[in-house]
């Protein structure tokens, strides 16, 4: 009997570890990556981020490119404790698909208070 009851412990338990980690690692704007590690990406775009009148680079534009196929990501990341900790001012970070005259960027999404042009 004592080793049925530690089998249904450990399978109980099994279980709660499965769970959680699959919530831990759930769909969120980024789909399973944190936009944290996102904003990792966007180095090349450090300068354009805090200046309007820095030179985007085209490796920043590709990330944008990339990360703006998702505007529920590019939002987030531009939001992101990493993008604000880095300096980035979302006021400009937002003008960033448009210096780089992406054709297909999400033109009036609202990202939180801003809204991309």
């Amino acid at each position: 009997m004592e080793m049925k009851k530690l089998f249904y412990i450990v399978g109980v338990l099994a279980v709660l570890a499965i769970a959680s980690f699959n919530g831990a690692y759930g769909a969120g704007e980024c789909g399973k990556s944190n936009p944290d590690m996102e904003a990792m990406k966007l180095i090349p775009c450090a300068s354009a981020a805090q200046d309007a009148n820095a030179p985007v680079s085209s490796k920043c534009c590709l990330q944008v490119k990339s990360l703006g196929q998702n505007p529920k990501c590019l939002c987030a990341v531009m939001l992101s404790d990493t993008a604000k900790y880095s300096g980035v001012k979302p006021e400009i970070a937002i003008t960033i698909p448009k210096r780089c005259n992406l054709a297909d960027r999400p033109v009036g999404y609202k990202c939180g208070a801003y809204t991309l042009p």
